[in-house]
């Protein structure tokens, strides 16, 4: 429970810094992006799952580079979901969803450098 709330913290932080780097990305102020952290969460629990299994001849086609479009889906599926957060287009959530994936990596790494190595 702990990861989960330090995880979803760190989340909301990338997701407010993607959207002062991104043009096409707007939240309004940090209890928004803890939102949309949340949604993130969700959906990528209950909605990627089924997206993939959908998408999967596709996906075995690009080899795996559909996954990035699957991502974006999720980034606007999120932003129909919680107010307060808005993005112009798919092109904007791909870029979204790979910037919030570098933060949180990043941010990740500073604050808990021992939580993604194996024992």
């Amino acid at each position: 429970m702990k990861n989960f709330i330090i995880k979803t913290l760190i989340t909301a932080v990338a997701v407010l810094g993607a959207s002062y780097i991104l043009p096409g990305v707007n939240v309004d102020r940090f209890s928004t992006a803890l939102l949309v952290a949340l949604a993130l969460a969700a959906l990528n629990f209950l909605v990627r799952p089924l997206l993939i299994l959908l998408t999967l001849p596709i996906t075995i086609l690009t080899l795996g580079l559909f996954l990035f479009i699957v991502n974006a889906i999720i980034v606007v599926f999120a932003g129909k979901l919680v107010t307060g957060f808005v993005v112009s287009n798919i092109w904007w959530a791909l870029l979204f969803s790979l910037v919030v994936s570098l933060f949180t990596t990043v941010l990740e790494s500073i604050l808990n450098p021992g939580y993604n190595k194996k024992p």
